[in-house]
């Protein structure tokens, strides 16, 4: 156990969960369902019984430094890598594996997400071991694949290669498909969803950089003398960004060739959306959803209503709505138009110089 490490990514907006998620508080930091523990601690929570806390890295914006320690106490400040500036996955996971490497030469890796949600816990910490086990043993990168329940059009989906084990080379990565493709994907039985949670070995992560991202590999191998020492964060503030903005997906998984998945089932959700988020809660008996407010439905359904907890909403003729007030915004918006609010985040910014941003 004392070679696991974890890369927990912490940086996103969340800008598709507006207003709930905002930029000095983005959804990672957020406390969805009342349990007194944010998204970010959940994911620290579970790893923390495969990885010592030590070992645990959270890579995020500078600007939420002090969220994350007062979130996670348990960790310390130099446990935190702060980027300048957002440039996607890619180099986000080539600063911690750089720090990394600063400390030990061998070392198995999971990274995670900060913003997803595990159901079943212990069917995921059964599937970890699997994965660690198999990355420790074998110079490869691991994927974690879930078996879909339907025909998603919002995640990206693997292919996998013909076998009889849950361990299977991957054949093809496709991003979010249209409605006809991802029926099709889901039919089929060949394709899971990418749940963007990696397992690999410091040495073939390390090779991987080199060999197909050497554009963001030579940056950080520039100062290799500054990691892990006081002149880290101004050698990064410096470089990083210069680094390309491009995902650990395209820029390496897609290109490398020893790629595996590991099919899964253990209850995954991508909490990137207002309707990932319906899908998974709990419903009443003509399918509307509240969280953490009171409601009094009449002749609604199929609506997501999410308001301060001393607020009671009372709805009616209302069918397919978001409902969500956080601060000093309230959202009135189809679900199936979910896809605009990012568009209403900007205009919204424009038209009143980003106060409610």
């Amino acid at each position: 156990m004392k070679h696991n490490y974890c890369i927990i990514m912490a940086g996103g907006v969340g800008s598709r969960f507006w207003p709930f998620s905002r930029n000095d508080r983005p959804k990672q930091f957020l406390d969805f369902f009342g349990t007194g523990r944010s998204l970010l601690q959940m994911t620290f929570d579970r790893v923390r019984h495969l990885v010592p806390t030590e070992n645990i890295l959270i890579v995020s914006n500078i600007i939420y430094k002090d969220l994350i320690l007062e979130q996670l106490p348990e960790i310390k400040p130099d446990q935190v890598l702060l980027e300048p500036n957002r440039r996607n996955t890619a180099p986000c996971i080539a600063y911690a594996i750089n720090r990394i490497k600063a400390v030990t030469d061998k070392a198995n890796i999971i990274v995670a997400p900060s913003d997803h949600l595990i159901l079943k816990e212990t069917d995921f910490l059964e599937t970890i071991k699997i994965g660690l086990d198999f990355v420790e043993k074998n110079d490869c990168l691991l994927t974690l694949g879930i078996k879909p329940s339907r025909p998603e059009t919002g995640y990206g989906y693997i292919q996998i290669d013909e076998g009889e084990t849950n361990l299977r080379r991957v054949k093809t990565f496709t991003e979010k498909p249209n409605a006809e493709l991802a029926k099709v994907f889901f039919e089929t039985g060949e394709f899971f969803w990418n749940s963007g949670i990696f397992l690999w070995n410091l040495q073939t992560i390390d090779k991987a950089f080199n060999d197909l991202l050497p554009e963001v590999s030579n940056k950080f191998k520039a100062g290799k003398e500054f990691f892990n020492t006081k002149e880290e964060q101004e050698f990064i503030d410096e470089m990083y960004p210069s680094c390309p903005n491009i995902s650990i997906d395209y820029g390496i998984m897609e290109k490398a060739s020893d790629v595996y998945v590991l099919c899964s089932d253990f209850g995954w959700t991508d909490l990137g959306t207002w309707g990932s988020l319906y899908e998974m809660s709990p419903k009443d008996e003509h399918q509307n959803v509240t969280l953490k407010c009171k409601t009094a439905f009449y002749e609604s359904e199929e609506n997501i209503i999410v308001l301060p907890s001393d607020k009671l909403a009372v709805i009616q003729d209302l069918e397919g709505y978001i409902v969500a007030e956080s601060d000093n915004v309230l959202l009135i918006c189809k679900r199936e138009n979910e896809q605009r609010i990012r568009q209403f985040v900007n205009d919204v910014n424009v038209k009143f110089d980003g106060k409610y941003n």
